[in-house]
């Protein structure tokens, strides 16, 4: 190969990434992007989804105009499936999901038309902790309580934590949970438990317990009595973990698999076949949003916690999940059969 034609290669290789982002700029110059998220106006992903728009629209070169359209069921399967499979391949469509969309595939499969490790993620906004919270006036007001009074905790589909995470704790722990489900989102099943519909929630992300009701937590109104995750929310030092209450490592490693999908929290995807410029140009504004600290200040305004992993991180971890033991995974999806 001779000298010159190797410089044209170092020039052109010097000048791609710049060129690229020329690209992803022409490209998005006066356009929309469609953010479809998978749960119900109002609720905290919606809340977060909402937020985050307005800072891609401002990062992402060429800012392109975001519209929001809302389209729950089946714990985001329903929206991801119409994203993988309908939506324009060109960067124009993006996805928020509950976290409980990735695991569909393992635990729900009925119904699921996409792969969650073909999907481009974009990144996750925090890593949850979710809690089991309750109306003061509930019968159960501690966890150790409720492996022997029934406690009835309203919840919005199959595949969300509200169901999931209780059902199986109650098949694997013996927790008396009763699950009420087809509440339309979280905001609604709140009003459920202030009116005695129900007396909590099993399972929902404490950052959107704080963003929906934070004042009547302030108040004692809503009291917090079990934590779901891999370490303990700062808030809630002396909650006891469910994990804690495995009786062996066989019934870690079920509880594990559910509490694994708090790790990407609030997760943003693109469908395959987005060209990899753009989906690379979306991951660096979504990188650099959670830098920023306007947004950073704004989220924590709305009581949203900002702890995110990149997209990189999330299909990483995505796969390993992905790849649990089918005998593991078995014995959940026996549990989750019961409800």
């Amino acid at each position: 190969m001779n000298r010159s034609y190797i410089a044209l290669a170092l020039v052109a290789a010097s000048l791609s990434p710049a060129a690229a982002q020329e690209d992803v700029a022409a490209f998005y110059k006066d356009k929309q992007i469609r953010l479809i998220v998978g749960s119900g106006a109002g609720s905290g992903y919606d809340i977060g989804a909402r937020l985050l728009a307005r800072y891609l629209q401002k990062f992402i070169p060429g800012n392109p105009v975001f519209v929001i359209q809302n389209q729950p069921g089946a714990a985001s399967v329903t929206m991801t499936n119409s994203v993988y499979n309908v939506a324009a391949k060109d960067g124009t469509v993006m996805g928020a999901a509950i976290n409980g969309m990735p695991t569909a595939p393992l635990l729900e499969p009925d119904g699921v038309r996409f792969d969650p490790t073909k999907l481009n993620w974009i990144g996750s906004v925090n890593r949850e902790v979710q809690t089991t919270y309750v109306w003061h006036t509930s019968p159960v007001l501690k966890l150790s309580e409720l492996y022997d009074k029934e406690l009835i905790v309203g919840a919005t589909t199959p595949g969300t934590t509200q169901v999931d995470f209780p059902v199986v704790a109650r098949a694997i722990l013996g927790l008396k949970y009763k699950v009420i489900s087809g509440y339309e989102g979280t905001a609604q099943i709140h009003k459920a438990m202030e009116m005695g519909e129900v007396h909590g929630v099993g399972s929902t992300a404490y950052a959107s317990l704080r963003a929906l009701s934070g004042k009547l937590v302030d108040e004692g109104k809503i009291k917090v009595i079990a934590q779901w995750g891999f370490k303990k929310h700062p808030d809630l030092p002396g909650v006891p973990a469910i994990l804690e209450e495995a009786k062996n490592d066989a019934d870690r490693q079920a509880l594990s698999l559910l509490v694994a999908r708090l790790e990407y929290g609030r997760p943003f995807f693109f469908p395959p076949g987005v060209p990899a410029n753009r989906v690379e140009a979306v991951r660096k504004a979504f990188d650099d949003i959670m830098k920023d600290p306007e947004f950073v200040a704004e989220a924590l305004k709305l009581n949203l916690e900002v702890d995110p992993m990149t997209g990189a991180e999330v299909a990483d971890l995505v796969k390993k999940v992905n790849a649990t033991p089918p005998e593991v995974v078995q014995r959940v999806r026996a549990a989750l059969q019961q409800r």
